[in-house]
Parts: C-alpha cells; sequence; structure tokens
C-alpha cells in the first residue's frame, strides 16, 4: 500500500523579482515498510524534496497524498499537527534541547498531541529508550552523551508518537564510521519492524542500506 503518492510536484522560490523553480514535476510513489533512500548533488531539489515529503513546506502546484490524505489542502495548523502524528524526525545536528533530559527529549513530541495514543507516554518512551539501548541514561543531559548516543536519543523522540514514516536527513552525518554503521543498523531494525524510512543523503554507503535508491537532480527523478 503506497504511503507517500507525490504527482507532478512543483516547487518555486520567489527570489525578489526572480522566480526559481526548484522541483520541476515529481512523481514518486513510496510504499509503506519500505526502505528508500533519496539521493541527489547540491542543488538538486534534494532537500526541498525532503521538505514536501516531511510536511514542512508545500508543493506550489500538484499534489501530495500521505497516508491516505491530500496534504496540500492542509491549512498551516492541520499540517503540524498531521506531520507530528504520521512523521518523525532525525536530522544530522540531533536538535535535543540541551537543558532538558533524556526522557524529557524522547516526550517532547507527545505534548503536541491533543489526546495520545498511550496511557502512560513516559513507559512508552522507556521502552523506546531501551529499544535504543539508552534506558540508563534517562535522566543524562544531551552535554553528558557521547554524538552516537544524542543520535540515538533523536531517533528515540522520532518513533515515541508511532509515525508511519520516519525520515532521516543526513543522520549520521556528524558520526565517525563505527557510530554511523551502529545508527543505521538500528534505522534497518526499525524498517524489518514494520516501519517506513526515507533516508537523505549524499553518502553511497549510507544509501547502500535501502532497498531502493531515488535519485534527483535538476529538480527530476532520473
Amino acid at each position: 500500500m503506497a504511503l507517500c503518492v507525490l504527482e507532478n510536484v512543483r516547487k518555486t522560490y520567489h527570489l525578489g523579482e526572480q522566480e526559481v523553480e526548484v522541483l520541476k514535476g515529481v512523481d514518486l510513489v513510496v510504499e509503506e515498510g519500505e526502505l528508500v533512500a533519496i539521493m541527489g548533488p547540491s542543488g538538486s531539489g534534494k532537500t526541498t524534496l525532503m521538505n514536501i515529503i516531511g510536511c514542512l513546506d508545500v508543493p506550489t502546484s500538484g499534489r501530495y497524498v500521505l497516508a491516505g490524505k491530500d496534504v496540500t489542502r492542509l491549512s498551516d495548523d492541520e499540517l503540524s499537527t498531521y506531520r507530528n502524528e504520521h512523521i518523525g524526525f532525525v536530522f544530522q545536528s540531533f536538535f535535543l534541547l540541551p537543558y532538558a533530559t533524556v526522557l524529557e527529549n524522547v516526550l517532547l513530541p507527545t505534548l503536541y498531541v491533543g489526546r495520545s495514543k498511550w496511557a502512560d507516554t513516559r513507559r512508552r518512551a522507556m521502552e523506546i529508550l531501551s529499544m535504543v539501548g539508552l534506558k540508563d541514561r534517562a535522566r543524562f543531559k544531551p552535554s553528558q552523551l557521547s554524538g552516537g548516543q544524542q543520535q540515538r536519543v533523536a531517533l528515540a523522540r522520532a518513533l515515541v508518537n508511532d509515525p508511519d514514516l520516519v525520515l532521516a536527513d543526513e543522520p549520521t552525518g556528524q558520526l565517525d564510521s563505527v557510530t554511523a554503521a551502529e545508527i543505521m543498523a538500528l534505522l534497518s531494525t526499525m524498517n524489518e519492524r514494520g516501519k517506513t524510512v526515507a533516508l537523505i543523503t549524499h553518502d553511497q554507503s549510507i544509501a547502500a542500506h535501502a532497498r531502493r535508491v531515488i535519485h534527483i537532480k535538476d529538480g527530476l527523478i532520473v
């Protein structure tokens, strides 16, 4: 079953009086349970495509259907709510709150869910921290963790709302090769358990973990 469906998606930015078309009619389908990688050189439209798939931006024209809903028709508030319910993000720079504990960082997305799916979100967060090997670090602050541990926290945070899609943008970009392999093993495990994972990367060794690699160049899938 298709989870993400993009139909003739175009995105144009206005820079002063100039119009710059970054995406030029992208058609793309990501099925439930896939592990895909999106690759492209700088300026290819890769980041813009990621932002649209992640509901961080909307197309100028075309259609994007996520989990059965045409999200291009949603208001900003509706889009934010839908994004929080259906997508978990893992970024290169972690984006953890420095003053919050590991557990508090993982629980952050649950604060924006009006009515949680779980009676005990704290217990669920601890279960996910255990899954990524950080249960004993729940009371630590990010500054007390290594880079790899911080990325594990970010992965746990991405999973806490049980999203349909985990969107990982250069998830190993700040990690050494050994730690990067550990993070990719975790993402692969999540995928084996049924989670749809999309990797945005320029690294061929990271893309090699995917079952399908999507190349974008000059605003088009090639």
